[in-house]
């Protein structure tokens, strides 16, 4: 059966929005102050580079979450900032898994850091969002593992020292679709779900004839078993139900922000660094990132490449 074209309609529409420029560091001033009083609204992408198969550019998560941003601020306004490829891996349980699904190889291509120093700079990103007098921010991570909880964690520990509204989630949770009748996510790690993501968003960083036979044996960069399975098309609903998610949440925000009328809090660095004392640090041991093995693993072998910084080291 053959398939509809889109409308005339439809493709002005899309070519309207994909002129139109949302990327803070793309923007001269003005068209900053324009869209700013038209839609005050910041997005934060966050993200890494990692192994995503043999099939993926290792940016995979930044890129993911910074082109979903993207989309979400043309379609529903708003803006979006510098993507930040440097989040948390190579210790704790993520250095468990790396063993197990990378493998020993002699040069990672991680661009990591550790949950302290990640954490940390989240404030820093949060405080500019405040400084500026944006009305929300959304916090959005492609990279998976338990650092999405702890990202909310630290958005609840941090609001009330905030003006702007503030919401985090990783971008699985935008694909409501994904999720199954037990309501876990439909997120996956270089398989079916980010693979047709990424193939949507920057085909140029898909190449599945890259990807090994089907019948080989291995971790294959930690490929997901799914690959197989990817689809340009498919990554493109996922795309826009994740686009109408956060569209939604942004609103959802604003009502909140006019409705509760809070006084912006956080300007300057002295504040950030008191703040960070006062409701982030009693707490940042507790967090699940800062644990040495999350539950039903097993630690890092002594002669392995990720054991130098798998312990989690203690924090005065």
């Amino acid at each position: 059966m053959r398939r509809k074209g889109k409308s005339n309609h439809q493709r002005g529409e899309h070519l309207a929005m994909a002129k139109r420029e949302v990327r803070w560091e793309r923007m001269f001033p003005d068209e900053l102050e324009q869209a700013f009083q038209e839609c005050p609204v910041v997005y934060f992408p966050y993200g890494l580079c990692e192994p995503h198969g043999p099939h993926n550019a290792v940016g995979l998560d930044g890129l993911k979450a910074y082109g979903i941003a993207c989309e979400a601020a043309r379609t529903h306004g708003g803006i979006v900032a510098p993507p930040d490829f440097w989040h948390i891996h190579e210790l704790s349980g993520y250095a468990v898994w790396s063993y197990k699904n990378v493998g020993e190889v002699k040069r990672t291509w991680l661009t990591c850091l550790p949950p302290w120093q990640h954490f940390k700079n989240v404030c820093y990103h949060i405080r500019m969002a405040d400084a500026i007098g944006f009305h929300a921010a959304i916090l959005l991570t492609g990279h998976y593992g338990p650092n999405w909880r702890d990202l909310k964690r630290l958005v609840e520990l941090v609001q009330p020292y905030v003006g702007a509204r503030l919401y985090s989630l990783p971008d699985w949770e935008a694909n409501q679709p994904g999720f199954d009748e037990d309501g876990r996510s439909g997120g996956d790690h270089a398989g079916k779900v980010e693979t047709s993501l990424l193939w949507a968003l920057y085909p140029e960083c898909v190449d599945v004839s890259r990807l090994p036979n089907s019948s080989e044996v291995g971790t294959h960069f930690a490929m997901g078993k799914t690959a197989y399975l990817s689809n340009r098309l498919i990554g493109e609903r996922m795309v826009r139900d994740e686009v109408r998610f956060l569209g939604q949440k942004a609103q959802e925000l604003l009502e909140a922000y006019e409705k509760e009328q809070p006084k912006q809090r956080l300007q300057t660095f002295e504040q950030v660094e008191r703040m960070w004392q006062e409701a982030v640090v009693p707490v940042l041991g507790e967090f699940e990132t800062m644990q040495d093995l999350w539950p039903n693993q097993e630690p890092v072998p002594a002669d392995s490449v990720w054991y130098a910084n798998w312990r989690v080291p203690g924090l005065s």
